[in-house]
């Protein structure tokens, strides 16, 4: 294996640090309705606002803030109880990376996805 490759353990470079990750579920409290508009450090290119009430634009910006967000970011945008019920969609939206990220720090997803 080269120098720059990455063994089978190895971190991919698009899942988010851990430390980045909320401690809990519980700690994502963002909004569950409305319009909200992502900063520039997560929407740099097309679509930047969305509808909550709209089911797409919603899994649209749950998919921008998992894979480009920070801490932050996760607390401000996710809301706990739509992550976990859109979770078995949104998985199949996001990279291995990030999708093995939050399921292994919160296995309240891999369980929503298994069912």
């Amino acid at each position: 294996m080269g120098e720059g490759s990455m063994g089978s353990a190895g971190k991919s470079r698009w899942a988010p640090a851990v430390d980045e990750l909320p401690s809990s579920l519980g700690d994502l409290s963002g909004p569950v309705e409305g319009v909200v508009t992502l900063p520039l450090h997560l929407a740099w290119s097309g679509l930047r606002t969305f509808d909550l009430g709209d089911e797409k634009l919603l899994l649209g910006l749950y998919r921008i803030v998992l894979i480009n967000g920070k801490h932050e970011d996760f607390t401000h945008y996710l809301d706990a109880s739509r992550l976990v019920a859109y979770w078995p969609v949104l998985r199949k939206m996001l990279g291995r990376g990030v999708r093995t990220a939050w399921e292994d720090s919160f296995p309240q997803l891999r369980l929503a996805a298994a069912a």
